[in-house]
């Protein structure tokens, strides 16, 4: 599978640990960035990339996920989640890894480095990867609905107010 990845500073180690243990795990890895430590960098664009990515390859028929990182993850998940097609959810354990892609079908998940050891991040990541959607009605209904009003500002038989 292809993982696309980004970060700001706060992650940037998190990131290369997790780039060495994907590899080994024998996902191909894309590095939206940063390349070097900045306390000044700003994520949005490496998150953007990152979540770009994710939906390139998806359309292209391409398995692949995401995973930006963060201070807390909060920052990094609102911008993946600016990226049409994007799914991204703030994970914070393993529960939360997995109901990502059962219920929500999440391709992109965010996960605080200020708020996690590497292991715990590590557990989250591996979890995300293998848990798959669960194909349930009602999340693909609801999943359908944000896709709909992403494109057209509209759900059918709602109102949007």
């Amino acid at each position: 599978m292809r993982i696309h990845i980004a970060t700001d500073h706060a992650g940037l180690d998190f990131s290369r640990h997790l780039q060495q243990h994907l590899a080994a795990q024998g996902h191909e890895v894309v590095d939206h960035g940063p390349d070097h430590y900045d306390a000044l960098d700003d994520y949005p664009s490496f998150c953007i990339n990152a979540a770009r990515g994710v939906a390139r390859d998806q359309a292209e028929g391409v398995e692949a996920l995401g995973v930006v990182f963060g201070g807390s993850g909060n920052g990094e998940q609102i911008a993946a989640n600016k990226v049409t097609g994007i799914r991204a959810a703030l994970v914070w354990s393993i529960a939360t890894a997995e109901l990502a892609r059962e219920h929500n079908d999440a391709n992109v998940i965010s996960v605080g480095a200020r708020q996690h050891s590497v292991d715990e991040a590590v557990a989250f990541i591996d979890t995300f990867i293998v848990t798959p959607f669960s194909g349930n009605e009602r999340h693909a209904r609801r999943i359908a609905q944000l896709a709909e009003y992403e494109t057209t500002g509209a759900i059918a038989g709602h109102e949007i107010v």
